[in-house]
């Protein structure tokens, strides 16, 4: 089959697009064609050697994807040859950058008519990892106000989405230019970051959700009330240290099972949370798609093509 991967680490150009061995469903699995991936930035913190190095070439990423059924592991009873599924690999999996994938059948989702692959595979660990932050981790609550760092991207963009429609107020930061793309997802307060301090423009918040990292993760403290809470994905295995005794801070654990994917899809058939803007490239395009992905500029999902 066809994948991108990488034989050693290092920048975007180590990626390479060729043929590798064709997974097989084992016991409990099911063997997927691909037809949709999502790239996260995982993927290339991963392939740059940003967590633990890879011993076992070539190495194939990807964590999040959609296709069909296309055969069945030992004792798969809940699923047919030729059934619409999507999924967010097993914590420790990756393989969705390529043609065929074997994944736990335990932990797949069946994908609804009404989304195509590349919208289930946008959706699939963007909308899981917002749920868990938002819902399960923060458990935001109607009439809360809640900060959200980074409201272009696409974990960002679905936590604005979900605020809403638990009947927070939202206040989230992007660039002038993705004001207008943050404010149609629900933004209520839209802070630029490149000309504002936001902690001198939001106070007393009752949550922040940091999706950036960095220097903007510690002084998101600033701006919560006493006894609020903040939720980190981008500093890495644990939360950063408050500075506050008053406040609590949470990195969420962003698990892997059916009934939150079936969550996120009702809540996209509903019309609470749609899927986000996507950029589409070939998989064979993998580098470029990196590239453009690790400068995190740009809004919603970038999504391969399989197919």
């Amino acid at each position: 089959m066809k994948a991108a991967f990488f034989m050693r680490h290092g920048g975007p150009e180590v990626l390479q697009y060729g043929d590798v061995p064709d997974p097989v469903a084992g016991l409990g699995e099911l063997l997927v064609d691909v037809h949709a991936a999502s790239v996260n930035a995982a993927d290339w913190k991963m392939r740059a050697g940003s967590y633990a190095p890879v011993s076992r070439f070539p190495y194939v990423l990807g964590r999040d994807f959609s296709g069909f059924v296309a055969a069945l592991g030992e004792g798969v009873s809940d699923f047919k040859v030729g059934d619409p599924v999507f999924a967010v690999c097993d914590v420790g999996q990756e393989g969705a950058y390529a043609e065929k994938i074997a994944i736990k059948a335990a932990i797949v989702a069946s994908k609804p008519d009404a989304l195509s692959h590349a919208e289930c595979a946008a959706l699939a660990l963007a909308g899981l990892t917002a749920l868990v932050s938002i819902e399960d981790t923060l458990q935001l609550a109607r009439g809360e106000t809640i900060l959200i760092q980074g409201g272009a991207g696409g974990v960002a963009g679905c936590a604005i989405q979900l605020a809403k429609h638990i009947g927070a107020r939202v206040v989230t930061t992007a660039s002038a230019a993705n004001h207008a793309y943050v404010r149609e997802l629900g933004a209520d307060e839209i802070i630029d970051y490149r000309t504002e301090d936001f902690t001198h423009k939001v106070s007393a918040c009752d949550a922040v959700f940091d999706t950036v990292g960095g220097e903007v993760a510690l002084k998101s403290f600033a701006v919560l009330r006493s006894g609020g809470r903040a939720a980190f994905i981008a500093s890495g295995a644990s939360a950063p240290t408050s500075p506050r005794m008053d406040v609590r801070a949470y990195r969420p654990k962003v698990g892997r099972d059916r009934r939150h994917l079936e969550r996120i899809i009702a809540l996209a058939l509903s019309g609470a949370v749609r899927p986000p803007e996507i950029r589409r490239y070939p998989l064979s395009d993998a580098a470029a798609a990196h590239a453009m992905s690790e400068g995190r500029h740009f809004r919603g999902k970038l999504v391969f093509d399989m197919r």
